[in-house]
């Protein structure tokens, strides 16, 4: 397994609220965790950075190799369902917290199958020579809009409620999870990032970078794209194929 990462406060904000985590598991499995951190600078960032040091702990305590695929999804969500719990009840321990919290995309690959798991609107994608596959729908205002059909795909791409979600780690002392499976084939390149990337990137861009083979450049070029069309939000890219 390949795996590249890379964060970055972008060019606006002053402070990076966004956490990752990647490494290798047990008969070459590989995880990887992004976060994006809500509630106030140094909060956001506190948030992300406990959602992730609760999830990797996790992840790689639990996580042996022959897991079946219900084992493994009771892994991530268990894994996300904790860190919600952690937030949550950091979010009490002091006023300054009120409110913090996070979202959250984590994955767990084998030699067969991708595994994710997330809430919010940090996302995962497919990418293949030709094609890039959204995995995850984001919990969000506007995604809500378009499955009621009260606006288009196209119009929620620039629409100014887009930075509303409606589901977060520490928001709430439970949350629903939601969970997702794919074949992992040995052309195929999946991406997980924050909205710092997608905001300002189209999925075709996904594809342009990381055509060539290079994957030891994907994370740097992506996260310079997004630098490059305006940088208006951190943004944390990690990349993975076999």
């Amino acid at each position: 397994m390949k795996i590249t990462a890379r964060t970055d406060k972008g060019l606006v904000r002053d402070n990076n609220q966004d956490s990752y985590a990647a490494g290798e598991l047990e008969g070459n499995a590989i995880f990887a965790i992004v976060c994006d951190g809500m509630g106030g600078a140094a909060e956001g960032a506190f948030a992300s950075a406990e959602a992730v040091k609760v999830i990797r702990e996790k992840i790689t305590t639990h996580y042996y190799d022959g897991m079946t695929d219900i084992s493994l999804k009771g892994l991530l969500i268990s894994a996300l369902e904790q860190a919600n719990r952690k937030v949550y009840e950091l979010s009490l321990t002091d006023e300054k917290y009120n409110g913090m919290g996070t979202t959250v995309v984590a994955a767990i690959a084998t030699d067969s199958y991708v595994y994710y798991a997330h809430a919010g609107d940090s996302r995962a994608y497919r990418v293949t020579a030709d094609s890039v596959t959204q995995l995850t729908n984001d919990h969000s205002v506007v995604q809500r809009m378009v499955e009621n059909g009260e606006i288009t795909a196209l119009e929620a791409v620039d629409h100014p409620s887009k930075h509303i979600i409606t589901r977060a780690l520490g928001a709430d002392n439970e949350i629903k999870i939601d969970f997702g499976q794919e074949p992992f084939e040995d052309d195929e390149i999946y991406i997980l990032c924050t909205d710092g990337l997608t905001n300002y990137s189209k999925p075709e861009d996904l594809v342009k970078l990381t055509s060539d083979g290079h994957y030891y450049e994907y994370a740097d070029r992506l996260v310079n794209l997004a630098n490059h069309n305006g940088g208006g939000d951190n943004i944390t890219v990690v990349t993975f194929l076999k």
